[in-house]
């Protein structure tokens, strides 16, 4: 019966079910991974070590691609037979497929067309019957492959909207239509909403204070949506049932201050949590996510994560790719650029189930600034006014200790140094239970269970100690401990932990070490707020233990972690950052036609002390770059340094934008570094010098310009800026 309408709709059909199984099976993958999840207050959770299914999966797939390819072969002996027969009225030999030397890819797509336009119904939805016509209507008209057919009439393909007049953005005074924007039906977004209100006071002050900062500066409001990717059931949304049980919350926080930041500076906002709506919104056609969207994309910028970022891969064709510089990807543990590009990191062995988006490195924002090849977007701890703080520390109690953790796993095998803190402190914990007390915690801890932000707060204010066991990493809580007038004491780790060497890790698309269990606390506050300890060593901890209780501090809260910190942060990403507009390199000087003339003089100039180079003062400024050339520096790496290492040593922030002024044979030479030999490669670490063979390197590919990474063979040439006090994200002037 080949080839007769019932045996294609038995392969179509055959077909789908294996896609929807395929699709229960990722579900189910994604729930295996829980055990993997970041289990205190924040994680990214990674879909990446499903194993034992994996084969199973491919099986399955490779099955529906068969079954797929024989529907598509019936598909064409029934339309052969038809077409012979019937000659299909004629239109199949109108048209003709094009040869223009601008579209060379247009004959290759009509053929691909005629064999697989069935395998998808948009293509059907715009209009696609099988004739060779509406294959270059097609890919003329909704994609862009073929040339416009000269005898079509123009208005025929739906015109473009006009677009939307520009209004100014203004800050708002009321977060009540936010709170409708959220939504309702998930403890997650109840979770979200609640923080909201809770922070909304200090949130209005902090819009009118970097209101009256910028001082009537126009700003064009944007449309904005906000998809939270890692909520949508089709991610599994395993965060929303364990809020009240003591799941990760750090996303969630991070979430809500975004949502309330981009409120506040006065930014139009669609806010969705479901793959329905995403599709909506976007104007997504019905099928299988093929075909480009019906229309053109209706918002200026994406906030999404990694979940979110795949789902718009799947369910919009090509304008994903067009689209895709309008996205910033919430990336809490940060994207290097080795693993973002996809070639590189395939060839380089750096593919990692996450990255190999090929973005700009710098569309990825993180929770803190550890990576400075990724914009730092941050959240927000609760600030307090000067009678509070006198309050707080005139009620604190100096041997009562908090631990860090609300799950009883983390608790395992400590009981070597909680006997040594037990000798001095009272300890207090917050690990959830349902009935019964987790063995895991010890009889002399008094055990709180779950508490309630408020409440949590509350205990901290008490505590002299909010100690860490090492995990989770990098979240919010000490800070709101330090905010709260706590010394903070945490695990130093030997060797650090890494991809290479730690389960978590391994997977995630960075080769960042990580030296301690919040490496932000540990480098930017530091003592006397923050300890960081061998808890190996018994003896050093116990004298860690007694200073401490000695010790006096103030509740201290870093500037870009207040309100007003993240909304002027956010507001210049928004103003400044432009991933759409391609900049040009700057131009190499041209070479001299005789000797009386002169190449241009290098917009850099060595510094008085002949230790880097700095932006001339005499140089023209790009108006383009953004942060201001003035505050570029350029120093060279010691070779077991990165460029983010460098940078810091001398009091900066690596500046991966930068990378493209000093991407030039001229700056070797300027730095008096011989080149016997100048090549240009694709490697992260470049540019660079391997200083024993005077073999110097140009970087051939700007999206592998990178902050970080090393190799003791190279010296790397680091590009570095200024910042300002309490706001590592922007320079002095970047405001």
């Amino acid at each position: 019966v080949l080839g007769t309408l019932e045996s294609r709709g038995v392969l179509r059909r055959m077909s789908d079910m294996l896609e929807v199984l395929m699709k229960r099976m990722d579900i189910l993958a994604r729930l295996e991974n829980n055990t993997d999840f970041h289990k205190g207050d924040e994680t990214r959770f990674p879909l990446d070590r499903f194993q034992p299914a994996a084969g199973l999966m491919e099986r399955i797939q490779a099955i529906a691609q068969n079954v797929s390819d024989i529907a598509i072969k019936v598909d064409q002996i029934l339309r052969n037979s038809l077409l012979s027969g019937k000659g299909v009225d004629g239109r199949r030999d109108q048209c003709e497929v094009p040869r223009d030397p601008k579209y060379p890819d247009c004959a290759g797509k009509v053929e691909w067309m005629r064999a697989r336009w069935t395998s998808d119904p948009c293509y059907a939805f715009f209009g696609v019957d099988g004739t060779e016509c509406s294959f270059l209507i097609y890919l003329s008209e909704v994609e862009w492959f073929c040339p416009p057919l000269p005898w079509r009439n123009r208005t025929a393909a739906s015109p473009s909207p006009p677009p939307l007049p520009r209004v100014q953005a203004a800050f708002q005074s009321d977060l009540a239509h936010l709170l409708e924007l959220i939504g309702t039906g998930k403890e997650s977004l109840s979770f979200m909403k609640k923080r909201i209100r809770h922070l909304a006071q200090q949130w209005l002050r902090a819009a009118q204070r970097l209101e009256t900062k910028l001082n009537g500066r126009q700003r064009d409001q944007k449309h904005i949506l906000i998809h939270i990717g890692f909520l949508t059931e089709e991610s599994g949304d395993v965060f929303s049932p364990r809020v009240l049980k003591g799941g990760p919350l750090g996303e969630m926080v991070q979430w809500a201050d975004i949502l309330a930041a981009l409120f506040l500076l006065g930014h139009s906002l669609r806010v969705t949590v479901s793959l329905k709506e995403l599709q909506s919104h976007l104007g997504v056609p019905p099928g299988r996510g093929n075909c480009p969207l019906t229309s053109p994309l209706p918002f200026d910028l994406i906030y999404t994560d990694y979940h979110g970022l795949q789902q718009m891969k799947q369910h919009m064709g090509l304008s994903f790719k067009k689209y895709r510089c309008r996205v910033r990807v919430i990336d809490t543990f940060g994207t290097e650029p080795a693993y973002n590009h996809e070639e590189y990191a395939t060839l380089r062995g750096y593919r990692t189930n996450w990255g190999y988006w090929n973005l700009q490195p710098t569309q990825f924002m993180t929770m803190f600034p550890h990576t400075p090849d990724n914009s730092f977007m941050g959240f927000v701890s609760e600030e307090l006014n000067r009678t509070e703080k006198q309050f707080i520390k005139s009620n604190k109690v100096s041997s009562m200790a908090v631990v860090y953790g609300k799950e009883a796993s983390i608790w395992k095998g400590k009981e070597k140094f909680l006997a040594i803190l037990n000798k001095y402190m009272e300890i207090h914990g917050t690990v959830y239970y349902e009935t019964q007390r987790p063995p895991e915690v010890p009889a002399f801890v008094k055990n709180h269970g779950l508490l309630p932000q408020h409440e949590f707060q509350q205990l901290l204010r008490k505590a002299k100690l909010f100690i860490g066991f090492g995990f989770p990493y990098e979240g919010p809580a000490p800070l709101e401990a330090i905010a709260n007038g706590c010394i903070f004491l945490q695990a130093r780790f030997h060797p650090p932990h890494s991809s290479l060497n730690h389960e978590f890790f391994r997977g995630k698309p960075t080769s960042r070490e990580v030296s301690s269990q919040h490496p932000y606390a540990e480098e930017f506050i530091g003592k006397p707020h923050v300890w960081t300890v061998d808890y190996n060593n018994s003896e050093e901890f116990e004298a860690a233990i007694k200073t401490i209780m000695r010790s006096q501090v103030d509740p201290y809260l870093p500037y870009e972690y207040t309100c007003e910190g993240m909304l002027e942060r956010i507001h210049a990403y928004i103003q400044h950052q432009d991933f759409c507009t391609t900049l040009p390199s700057p131009p190499l000087p041209p070479k001299a036609k005789s000797p009386a003339m002169q190449s241009p003089p290098n917009p850099l100039a060595l510094s008085p002390n002949a230790t880097h180079l700095v932006w001339s003062p005499s140089s023209r400024q790009d108006p383009h770059s953004w942060p201001p050339l003035d505050s570029l520096q350029v120093w060279v790496s010691e070779p077991h340094h990165t460029c983010t290492e460098t940078c810091r040593r001398h009091g900066l922030v690596c500046e991966p934008t930068f990378f493209r002024f000093l991407n030039k044979k001229e700056v070797f030479l300027q730095l008096s570094i011989t080149c016997d030999s100048t090549e240009s490669e694709m490697n992260h670490l470049y540019p660079a010098v391997a200083e024993g063979v005077h073999e110097c390197y140009l970087q051939k590919e700007p999206l592998l310009f990178s902050c970080a990474g090393y190799n003791t063979k190279y010296r790397r040439l680091c590009p570095c800026r200024d910042y300002r006090k309490g706001q590592v994200a922007l320079c002095r002037d970047c405001l």
